[in-house]
């Protein structure tokens, strides 16, 4: 049978929906081509996706994204930091009463609320100057030692601060703080002097690791921080080792406690834990104060005190 001349040729058949093959379409998803109505396509950055990519693009997003401190900790975020410069108050007026009791900016150590407040295993196991578990944790031994711990304070507790809420970072100073005091107290020389924030800044390393972890960020930065610091505590002398081992150690297992905590009763959980861990520190003290019994401290003792910055 002949056609008219001038009869046009048949449109080719469209392909059906993916989804709905009985809907012709010449649209299709620009990520992974199959054709879609337009009831199937959702508006992309470049293009349009198909219901299953744009389902696997949110997955994606939603893995990506960092988690908000509500979902972390059960914190809601300021986003300002109230406890961190009130903590480098705190350890910057220490530090200028030491400098004015001794007159010197360098050998501040000399002062008397250095010699009250430094953590002295012998005056803590032969006289029951408990405090100094935690005084210590706010004396520095000159200005470089007070300036690298102060600037290391402000770069982490800016972000963590808000992060964990005001009360959980605070927590996590502390109590770190605590563990390595008390670590130098179990392990280290009975009748050496450590001082320095370097235990809690250590609690405060463990707990930037351990949320980075958590967040699924990217943890090459701080990692190859903690390994710097670990280097530098290894190599360099008369640091206090386990001042820094015990704050680290410590703080990883306080931020573990606060960010992996069960949604339910969180708080309840989150308090026995941080309670454990310091009923852990205090039970080494303990210890250790009884492998001490009956260490009488005096002033020939004091005089052969090694210093040890923490």
């Amino acid at each position: 049978m002949n056609q008219p001349p001038n009869a046009h040729p048949p449109a080719p058949a469209l392909p059906g929906c993916w989804w709905h093959p009985n809907r012709q379409t010449g649209l299709s998803c620009t990520r992974c081509g199959r054709p879609a109505c337009p009831d199937c396509l959702r508006e992309a950055d470049v293009g349009s996706h198909c219901v299953d990519c744009a389902a696997v693009n949110h997955r994606q997003a939603r893995a990506a994204r960092p988690m908000s401190p509500q979902a972390l900790v059960g914190a809601r975020s300021s986003g300002t930091s109230v406890v961190t410069p009130v903590l480098i108050g705190l350890n910057l007026l220490a530090f200028v009463v030491t400098v004015v009791q001794a007159n010197s900016l360098v050998d501040n150590q000399v002062s008397t609320l250095f010699g009250d407040w430094v953590l002295w295993p012998r005056a803590i196991a032969g006289a029951d100057q408990w405090w100094r578990l935690v005084t210590s944790g706010f004396l520095h031994f000159g200005p470089l030692h007070i300036l690298s711990n102060m600037v290391a304070l402000l770069v982490l507790g800016r972000d963590l601060e808000p992060l964990l809420g005001k009360a959980r970072f605070l927590v996590l100073y502390l109590v770190s703080l605590l563990g390595g005091a008390a670590a130098v107290y179990a392990f280290g020389d009975a009748n050496g002097a450590t001082a320095g924030a370097s235990g809690a800044i250590f609690g405060l390393l463990a707990g930037a690791l351990v949320v980075v972890l958590r967040m699924r960020l990217n943890p090459m930065p701080i990692i190859v921080t903690v390994a710097l610091n670990a280097v530098i505590t290894l190599r360099v002398p008369q640091i206090s080792i386990w001042g820094h081992l015990g704050g680290f150690l410590t703080g990883l297992v306080v931020i573990a406690v606060l960010v992996y905590a069960p949604k339910k009763n969180r708080v309840g959980w989150q308090t026995a834990g941080v309670l454990l861990v310091v009923a852990a520190a205090v039970a080494l003290v303990v210890h250790r104060d009884a492998q001490l019994a009956g260490v009488v401290c005096g002033p020939d003792a004091q005089a052969a005190l090694v210093c040890t910055p923490g």
